[in-house]
């Protein structure tokens, strides 16, 4: 009966673990998206190049893969990297 509590706390505590972790990935794209909001109203622009291969598989009519590649670069959610690379089409 003590193993089944032990695995069982252990279980709950490894997803309250990846719940936090989530949670503070979540906030982290939270904010790097107020920052790109503040840098366009500037009129600054911060460019990666590695996103000239996004706009490459644009070209190429692979909008799947461009959202996936924007997504591996910027670490940004799904909904917001369809977005942007929406825009950049």
């Amino acid at each position: 009966m003590a193993v089944i509590l032990a695995v069982a706390a252990g279980v709950l505590l490894l997803l309250s673990m990846q719940s936090r972790m989530s949670q503070a990935e979540r906030r982290a794209a939270r904010l790097e998206h107020k920052l790109d909001l503040i840098l366009g109203h500037l009129g600054l622009r911060e460019e990666d190049p590695r996103l000239a291969e996004v706009a490459a598989l644009l070209r190429d009519d692979k909008k799947i893969q461009a959202i996936k590649v924007y997504r591996e670069i910027t670490g940004a959610g799904l909904a917001e990297a369809k977005d942007a690379v929406e825009r950049m089409a």
